[in-house]
């Protein structure tokens, strides 16, 4: 099982060098949103290295107040929190999302690889890439071109990082969130499984009625 060895010792090295890397980064990130929610912000994550933003979104043991961006039906407001992702940092989309976002007074923290991002030419009218304007940026340490193995036989590297280390860091934001929030007085609304036995009452009549009238 070399591969499963490989792959696992990848993953170990991917997330410690996110660790000893990005813990300032995290840190401002989590003070953020929890400022942000403390003053009445709403916390959107857009699309996050292929929907990892799901795994935070009404979860049990996440926060209730972290709610999918929709570009149709989301109106975004000054002091609102906005979760942006591009591995390369030039997904054109994405950058203008950002780009707009910002001229309306949206905190944005933008998910990216900076070696990715400085490997390629951006593609937005501007000639810039996500971290040369977002003033939050979270590294997700991931290798140009995505993929950390090579493997013999196989012409294209294997191993996605920046999903696994795109998680790993809205958790850890998230714990710094949930920390200084209860510091400030705050107790943020933090969903039970609903699967499990009581969990989707609690959250039903506790949870999300305390959400819609306090915002957290």
């Amino acid at each position: 099982m070399e591969l499963l060895d490989r792959y696992q010792q990848a993953v170990g090295d991917l997330l410690y060098k996110v660790r000893t890397t990005q813990r300032e980064a995290i840190i401002r990130a989590g003070e953020l949103v929890a400022n942000a929610v403390e003053n009445g912000g709403k916390v959107y994550l857009n699309g996050i290295c292929h929907s990892i933003e799901n795994d935070l979104i009404y979860r049990g043991g996440g926060p209730i107040f972290y709610k999918h961006y929709e570009a149709d039906k989301t109106e975004l407001k000054p002091g609102d929190v906005l979760f942006v992702s591009s591995v390369s940092g030039r997904t054109l989309n994405v950058v203008n999302l950002a780009w707009d976002s910002m001229e309306k007074g949206v905190n944005v923290i933008a998910f990216t690889s900076m070696e990715y991002a400085r490997a390629v030419e951006p593609v937005h009218p501007s000639g810039k890439k996500l971290y040369e304007f977002v003033p939050l940026v979270l590294d997700n340490c991931a290798p140009a071109a995505e993929a950390m193995l090579d493997v013999e036989g196989i012409e294209a590297k294997y191993a996605a990082a920046s999903g696994i280390a795109s998680d790993f860091i809205m958790w850890s934001l998230t714990s710094v969130m949930v920390e200084k929030m209860l510091k400030d007085g705050y107790t943020p609304g933090i969903l039970k499984s609903a699967n499990f036995p009581g969990g989707n009452d609690y959250n039903k009549q506790i949870i999300e009625k305390h959400y819609d009238e306090y915002g957290w």
